[in-house]
This record gives structure tokens, C-alpha cells and sequence, in this order.
């Protein structure tokens, strides 16, 4: 049997062509593919053949935050049914490494991500109109919520993940800088929380005008108003808190100064080698802490998207069917105007 998938074969050799699927095996479902999100790590093998060291070697079938409708289970599958709208948890530890064993699947050593040119041979993802998948991975969605909402459950758990990297954060003052759709859903997470201010700063006056939706109380151009963090930076600082998502020089460095002593900073985006305010990070006794993915998040996220506690539609900018996947790939690269831009493939349907 023939499904339709997006293959990248190198920088900007994007197809969309035809692959095999089988039918489920024991544990497994078939998914009619729905919706799936446009990632930064997608967009950087598309536009850059990868990121750091992680590079595009062989054709990959990228996608890695996607939703989909039960077409079929395998033998043995219980609490799912056919025609069940589920998000899909792209993150597979293997459980028997040293890292599972100590209750940190994060940092499995043999991880398999889907989407992910991390390893050799890469793992294929999610975009695609069938998919075979395990059933232990698929979430079923409930409510109200279209395909599109559920397929932010991905991003969104990375950001519960880095909330939670703070620790108690009700009444907590906190500076978000940059407004992608990790930004805004760390604001929406922050939110959830019971953060107090949450000030969010971007280059693209596009982008922050998505984040009081999100939750923010302030949005900050630091392009056109490059200033404005200025009284923040006073008598050391005063956030109490502060997520890092653009993984810009400047922008950190604006964090060093505007945190307060003994103040958290949470790295969530990622580049390469970077100068860092190393006198700043000592004298002030910051906790600067790296997050990445997630874990048990993934059902919390599931959970507060289909009851809309986080509502994730405004981050949603363009939707490309999966014929159109060059052009969504183009259009997701121009932050004038996009934020989550998401495929739609040919099994999408509404929710009956």
C-alpha cells in the first residue's frame, strides 16, 4: 500500500512523493494523518541541511508534531478506538538504559525521536497521509479541539517542561524573550502557573502581537525600542525569572541584566558557541538551566489542549495542504508574518 510523504533529500530539495506503509502489527495503530506543525529544527534542515552538529545525511521524512485519526488498530491495542482523534508523542526511549533506569527518559542514550537527523540511519516523522505508530504513543484528544490545536501538543509539552525547569512561579515576575511559538506557549505554560508579570520582547512587532493572547502583560520591540528594558536593569535587576527562546546574544545579555540576584534564567532555544556574561552569571549567583523536551508533559499538554486551559489557536498563522509543503516550508521562514505554520494532509477530517 501507497501513502503520500514530504521527503527531504538535502537543503531545500524538498518532495512529495510515495512510500510504502503496511498495515498495524501487534501494538500498533494506523493513523490517518491530520495536521502537523512546522518545527524549528524542521525549518533549519530545510533551510541549512541541519543545525550545529546535527546534519541531514540521508533523505528523512521530516515532521515530528502532528496529529492524526485511528484508521486501525493492531492486535493486543486497547483504549482507542477507530475514528479517534489522537496527538502523537514523537519522543520513544528505549527504558533500559542507565538514563531510563534513573527516571530521566529525556536523556536516554539510545533515544529515537521521530523527524530527527540525530542518529544514523534518521528517523523518519510524521509527515505523511498514513502512518504506522505504536499505540503507547498516541494520545487521544477529547472536546472540541480541531486536528491543528492537537497538534501542538508537541511544542507545547517542550515549554511545560521548561516552566516547570523554575520551580514555584505563582506571582513571579518574568521576562520571555522571543515570541515564536515556543515563546508564546512558554507564556501560555507561564500563565498556567500563576506567573505574575510575564514581559515578552521580540525583533517583529508580528510575532508580539500574538502574545497578549498568549497571557503576556507587556510585549517589548527591542528593535524599535531598544531601550525599554532599561528600568528593568536597575538596582540589579528585578525579574524574578526568565526564559530564554530566542537564543540570541543580545537577548541574553539583556536577561544577565535585567534578572535579580540569585534570579533563575531557563535556556530553552539553542545555537552554537556563544560569548556569555560570565561575571554577570558569578556576581549575581544565577541559576542558568538548560531544558529540552519532555516526558511525562506530553499527556499534561494533551490534557489542557482539548480543555482549551491553554488555548493554542492564536499561534496558529497558515495552514498548507501536504502538496503545498515547499511553500509552507518558504512561508514558515518569513517571521513577518508566520508563527506555527502547519500542513494538512489528505485523511484530515472534522471532528464528528
Amino acid at each position: 500500500m501507497k501513502t503520500r510523504v514530504a521527503r527531504l533529500y538535502a537543503e531545500r530539495d524538498l518532495k512529495v512523493e510515495e512510500a510504502d506503509y503496511a498495515l498495524p502489527g501487534p501494538g500498533e495503530v494506523l493513523l490517518a494523518m491530520a495536521a502537523g506543525g512546522i518545527c524549528g529544527s524542521d525549518l533549519h534542515y530545510y533551510q541549512d541541511g541541519g543545525f550545529g552538529p546535527v546534519r541531514v545525511r540521508e533523505p528523512i521524512i521530516a515532521g515530528h508534531e502532528a496529529s492524526g485519526f485511528v484508521e486501525a488498530l493492531g492486535e493486543g491495542v486497547s483504549g482507542l478506538q477507530v475514528g479517534q482523534l489522537v496527538a502523537v508523542n514523537p519522543s520513544q526511549p528505549c527504558g533500559h538504559c542507565r538514563f531510563c533506569e534513573a527516571d530521566l527518559p529525556i536523556h536516554c542514550l539510545n533515544m529515537r525521536f521521530m523527524g530527527s537527523a540525530m542518529r544514523l540511519p534518521h528517523e523518519n516523522g510524521m509527515f505523511r497521509d498514513r502512518f504506522v505508530v505504536p499505540a503507547i504513543q498516541c494520545h487521544a484528544v477529547s472536546g472540541p479541539v480541531s486536528a491543528g490545536e492537537a497538534a501542538c501538543a508537541e511544542p507545547l509539552a517542550v515549554c511545560l517542561h521548561a516552566v516547570a525547569q523554575a520551580g514555584d512561579l505563582r506571582g513571579a515576575s518574568v521576562l520571555v524573550t522571543g515570541a515564536g511559538p515556543i515563546g508564546l506557549l512558554v507564556v501560555a505554560a507561564l500563565r498556567e502557573a500563576g506567573a505574575g508579570e510575564i514581559v515578552v520582547t521580540d525583533l517583529a512587532d508580528a510575532a508580539l502581537a500574538r502574545a497578549p493572547a498568549m497571557g503576556a502583560t507587556r510585549t517589548i520591540n527591542v528593535a524599535t525600542n531598544p531601550d525599554a528594558l532599561l528600568p528593568f536593569q536597575d538596582n540589579k535587576g528585578s525579574f524574578d525569572v526568565a526564559f530564554d527562546c530566542s537564543a540570541a546574544g543580545p537577548a541574553l545579555r539583556a536577561i544577565f541584566a535585567s534578572i535579580r540576584p540569585r534570579g533563575t534564567i531557563v535556556q530553552v532555544g539553542v545555537t552554537g558557541d556563544m560569548t556569555i556574561p560570565l561575571n554577570a552569571l558569578v556576581g549575581k549567583e544565577i541559576v542558568w538551566r538548560g531544558s529540552q523536551r519532555f516526558h511525562d508533559e506530553f499527556a499534561i499538554a494533551v490534557d489542557l489542549i482539548s480543555t482549551r486551559r491553554i488555548d493554542v489557536r492564536p499561534i496558529i498563522s497558515h495552514t498548507f495542504a501536504l502538496d503545498e509543503a515547499v511553500q509552507a516550508f518558504e512561508q514558515a521562514g518569513d517571521r513577518s508574518v508566520a508563527c506555527k505554520v502547519q500542513l494538512t494532509f489528505s485523511a484530515a477530517r472534522p471532528i464528528s
